[in-house]
């Protein structure tokens, strides 16, 4: 039997990832222990591209990790750890790296390459050196001329689950007088 037609089998002709059902192709675990399907796991070509081009990866898509960090296939859950670790800036994936769980041969695995290694982090912090994270509540310390919508976003305007922008540790995401906006952070203060 092929390595494909195993994890076919293996997977129910589904990712093992996200549970895509089509475009599904072998993609090999490294480093490689056996030369088997042990080394495989199923995907589809959303989660082979994302996984290849980290520059492009869509965190939401990967909020399946949830279900196949669970998985009983050595391969599936180094995968799912190693993805965990490239997006642990956003908060629910720290959460579910909190959770995990290897055995030390999985974790050995996991930990063999760079692959799980998160390009340089980058930290948001508030006017007073706070760190902020995704869904932190702001102020603002200072009236703030929005462009392109016409308005005066006031001091002590508080400003709710921010979101934060991914490249630009200077620059968070918000929503004042219902648009959403981009604000720097040194204009802001965080809420306890």
């Amino acid at each position: 039997m092929s390595i494909e037609n195993e994890l076919a089998a293996r997977s129910g002709s589904s990712c093992e990832l996200c549970g895509a059902g089509s475009e599904l192709q072998a993609y090999q675990v490294t480093p490689s222990a056996t030369g088997t399907a042990a080394d495989y796991v199923h995907i589809c070509t959303t989660c082979f591209e994302q996984i290849e081009d980290s520059e492009n990866t869509d965190a939401h898509h990967w909020r399946c990790l949830n279900d196949s960090m669970w998985s009983e296939v050595p391969a599936v859950k180094v995968v799912s750890w190693r993805m965990l670790n490239k997006l642990s800036t956003e908060g629910w994936a720290q959460d579910l790296l909190g959770m995990f769980y290897m055995d030390e041969e999985t974790k050995a695995w996991a930990e063999a390459t760079t692959d799980h290694e998160t390009t340089e982090a980058v930290v948001h912090v508030d006017s007073n050196g706070v760190v902020l994270e995704a869904g932190d509540s702001v102020v603002l310390i200072k009236d703030l001329n929005v462009k392109g919508a016409n308005f005066i976003a006031k001091r002590g305007t508080a400003v709710r689950r921010i979101s934060l922008v991914q490249d630009n540790p200077e620059h968070i995401e918000g929503r004042v007088n219902d648009q959403h906006i981009v604000i720097l952070t040194k204009f802001v203060k965080k809420l306890k």
